[in-house]
């Protein structure tokens, strides 16, 4: 019977470490993962980490005679919003093995995996509070 119970323990731990490796190698691969995206006309490159932070950004010199300012800072945003997609899949990709079947791997990295729809939804704004009527330059308010 004790042997039973130190096969089922030794069991339990080979388990254990199996798992810790995977995670191990999940959480490299996410520190490492990266994703880039480049504009058409190749003036502009983002790179991303897996958390879609802005790493890295290339912008070849003529790109500041061929677009005006608000024209490139708009492409660095969609870029960078391009790059930040492909960097949660692949971050999904990475960590799908790891969790249980019934986990969705983008909710999770969203930080939304165990709310309902009805917790996702933006509460209303209270109707009591409104700010529309204060002023700061009020008789009442004046300092002496």
């Amino acid at each position: 019977m004790e042997a039973d119970h130190r096969a089922q323990v030794e069991e339990l731990l080979a388990g254990y470490r199996r798992s810790r490796e995977q995670l191990g190698a999940v959480h490299r691969k996410l520190a490492t993962l990266q994703a880039s995206a480049t504009s058409e006309d190749g003036l502009v490159t983002v790179t991303v980490g897996a958390q879609g932070r802005l790493t890295e950004l290339v912008i070849v010199d003529s790109a500041y005679r061929k677009l005006r300012p608000h024209e490139l800072a708009a492409t660095i945003v969609a870029l960078t919003a391009t790059a930040a997609s492909k960097a949660s899949r692949a971050a999904s990709e990475a960590m799908a093995p790891v969790l249980p079947p019934d986990t969705d791997p983008d909710a999770l990295l969203r930080g939304t995996a165990d709310l309902t729809p009805a917790e996702l939804k933006p509460e209303p704004p209270d109707a009591e509070e409104t700010f529309e009527d204060l002023s700061w330059m009020r008789a009442g308010s004046k300092k002496r």
